[in-house]
Formats: structure tokens, sequence, C-alpha cells
């Protein structure tokens, strides 16, 4: 599904993923409020999110849209004026960042990697993320997050390496265990903490105090 308030745009977008095979797009909206409607009516599993829209920006629909069950993963559509809102967007659900301008190649990437529901988190995404964090107040886990206390210390150490940004096979060599045992392990965090997928487990991570935000 495509949301952006410039026509000409979602035309562009249009053409560039339905010039692959697998890859439909069932809807489209040019304002926050639209997608919403459109997204519950067409139940997209991709949604490619402009932020500054009329009526509804993008973070507030994305908010809407990741509520439901079963709910799309969100792509947001990037400027660069990333550092306004990139906390706000992973709060509000999205999944990853794309950069407007970036070339077709990755944008068909990108939406295949939200698609099978890994994160879309560049290393510039996540150091902003860290520095918003680092001016939060340190929080107490196991207070604050359900589910936390059911996690076990591996599975602990995996939600580390996650908000460190490492995929499932850098995760099986740190810590000597197989791809797949890697890959069962990030599923039951995700299960426990009842997150939507790794960049919502990242989010948490850092909110939970589970790594120290390093900046400057």
């Amino acid at each position: 599904m495509l949301v952006d308030d410039q026509a000409m745009v979602r035309a562009g977008f249009r053409m560039i993923v339905e010039s692959e095979p697998d890859i439909t797009v069932v809807g489209e909206a040019a304002d926050g409020r639209t997608a919403v409607e459109v997204a519950l009516r067409c139940n997209p599993d991709v949604v490619l999110m402009d932020v500054r829209m009329p009526h509804m920006d993008g973070i507030e629909a994305t908010g809407h849209i990741t509520a439901s069950a079963d709910a799309p993963r969100v792509l947001m559509l990037t400027t660069f004026d990333l550092e306004d809102y990139v906390y706000s967007a992973l709060r509000a659900g999205a999944s990853g960042f794309m950069l407007k301008d970036a070339p077709a190649e990755q944008l068909i990437e990108a939406v295949r990697i939200v698609a099978r529901g890994d994160a879309l988190l560049a290393p510039s995404i996540t150091r902003l993320l860290i520095e918003e964090v680092a001016r939060r107040p340190a929080s107490d886990p196991s207070a604050t997050i359900a589910g936390f206390d059911d996690l076990t210390e591996r599975e602990i150490d995996v939600m580390r390496l996650v908000a460190k940004g490492l995929s499932n096979a850098e995760i099986a060599e740190e810590l000597v265990i197989s791809p797949a045992t890697a890959k069962t392990h990030v599923s039951r965090v995700m299960m426990k903490l009842d997150a939507r997928d790794r960049a919502q487990l990242v989010v948490t991570a850092y909110e939970a105090g589970l790594v120290a935000p390093k900046v400057g």
C-alpha cells in the first residue's frame, strides 16, 4: 500500500514495486486519515508511509494501523530531517525507514525485508535512536515491561545483541550457537514481550536499559 500526498510520488513507487512479479499494490492514500481506512479495507502486507501529510501525519497513522490484529509492516519514507521523528515513528510501530530518493532496487529490497518481519534499521537510524533514548531516564525493565520477568538469561543476551543491530547469523556466532537456535531465541523473545518485530524489540531493549547508550 502506498501513502503519500503527492500523486506523482505514488505513481513512481507503484511503477517500481509492480515491476516485480510477486509484489502488487493493493491500495493508495494521500493522507494519514485515509491511509488508516484503506489499510483496514485492503489488508496490505507492507505500507510505504510518508511522514508529513494533511489531516493526519504518517506517524499517527502508523500508530493506528499497527494497533490492529495481524497489522501490516510499515516502512517510513524519509527525508534528510530524519532526526525529528525517528523515535516517534519506531514507537508508533514502524518497521524501518527508506529514503525517498533511494535506488529502485533498494526500495524493493526494503519492502521484502520488512515483509518477512525483519527491521530495516541502518546504522544512522540506530545512532539517532540511541541518542534519543540516552536523553531519557533509565527504567527498571522488570517493572515497566510486561513479560520481561519471563525471559531467560540467554534470551536477555539475545535481546542485547538484537539491540546492537546484529543479525541472527551474527548472534549465533557471538553466542556460539547455530543460526537456527539464534532465530528461535529471537522469536521467543518477541513472543514473550509481544514485540511486533525486531525494530520494536530494539526500542524496548534501549528503553529497558539492557544496552547502555553511548553518544558523543
